[in-house]
């Protein structure tokens, strides 16, 4: 027997770097969205007397050894279940390695579902979602978040999440060109542009559960545009707290946030966010900034993006339409200049978790 997870990705809508931490990450704040298009993520594993963790992908650039952060997550889930078990997790890769669109992420996240799942035939409880972040953010900054999907506040450096009020299907064109960008050189081109005044900025509070230890105007401006946008809001019939999927798949999120009568995502377009790792992508490869432009469309209104950007430090860039037919034009745009392109749609939390396993 064998379980196979469909592991979605994701876009930024939306990027606030704040000043660089005593840890060494940055401060940051964003929103997520998680889209429709996906790797598949097979699990067999059995009980027994130690752990055996076996990896296997379509793809040659996916590490098959403990750098990967499926066998990352599957083995601090082990140790979380306190059980030992033989497990062979294969990876089909449909998705851009090191895109800048969570894949790698969203591959951990999938190992361990589907790991449960498997254990379940054996009668191993599912851990707790709250031991579930625990693990994830240990594993990656954005492996958090595809423990709510939909779309999503992400702070701290980007793996302290809560679920905001979800953005209707919208559909989506990503751009996947042939440039690699290094995150932690894009960290430092930031930091060379933007030096901090010496000592620690004070804290931001955002809540209860949501702190920013170093505050920044463009953390609190991005906090407050996606807060008035995005905004939770209590739901119908349901009450705050861990859900329990019809998959059988136990996460955090959902069904927490409400839906608006008005489309939120204009809303959040019209508070004029961006991704601040532009500002020095685009000075190193000025060629993603020429495919942003491609994205957002002609003179042609009907054609147009409601929103392009990078996500998060790229290579990926993304538009979203308000037509099939705008998506369709923005495909054809960037097959004129040779660059590769995938279609696919924003994938609302509801719909994220009832098509997460096959």
């Amino acid at each position: 027997m064998s379980t196979t997870v469909r592991s979605f990705s994701k876009i930024n809508l939306g990027l606030a770097i704040g000043p660089p931490r005593a840890d060494g990450f940055h401060a940051l704040t964003t929103c997520y969205q998680t889209l429709a298009a996906y790797d598949l993520v097979t699990i067999e594993a059995r009980p027994a007397t130690a752990n055996s963790l076996r990896l296997t992908s379509n793809d040659e650039r996916v590490p098959t050894d403990a750098r990967n952060t499926a066998w990352k997550m599957v083995e601090r889930g082990l140790a979380a279940l306190r059980t030992q078990a033989e497990v062979h997790i294969h990876i089909e890769k449909r998705l851009p390695v090191q895109g800048g669109i969570g894949a790698g992420s969203a591959n951990a996240l999938a190992a361990l579902i589907g790991l449960e799942l498997e254990l379940e035939r054996a009668v191993v409880a599912p851990l707790p979602a709250t031991e579930k972040l625990r693990i994830g953010a240990e594993v990656g900054s954005d492996v958090p978040l595809f423990l709510i999907g939909g779309t999503v506040l992400g702070m701290g450096r980007g793996e302290e999440v809560s679920p905001l009020a979800d953005i209707s299907p919208t559909e989506c064109v990503l751009a996947l060109p042939d440039v690699g960008v290094s995150t932690p050189q894009a960290y430092r081109d930031w930091d060379a542009l933007h030096p901090q005044p010496p000592g620690p900025a004070p804290g931001l509070s955002l809540g209860t559960e949501l702190t920013v230890p170093y505050a920044s105007d463009k953390l609190t401006t991005l906090s407050r545009a996606l807060a008035s946008a995005l905004g939770p809001r209590p739901p119908e019939g349901m009450s705050a707290g861990v859900g329990a999927h019809s998959s059988g798949v136990s996460a955090i999120g959902g069904g927490l946030a409400g839906k608006t009568e008005q489309n939120p995502l204009l809303a959040l377009v019209r508070t004029g966010i961006e991704n601040d790792f532009e500002e020095v992508v685009f000075r190193q490869y000025p060629s993603l900034g020429n495919i942003k432009r491609i994205l957002a469309g002609s003179g042609d209104p009907e054609e147009s993006a409601i929103y392009a950007a990078l996500s998060g430090s790229g290579s990926a860039l993304f538009g979203l339409y308000g037509t099939a037919v705008a998506a369709k034009a923005a495909e054809a745009r960037l097959r004129e200049t040779g660059v590769r392109s995938q279609r696919t749609m924003t994938l609302p939390r509801d719909e994220y978790w009832r098509t997460m396993v096959e």
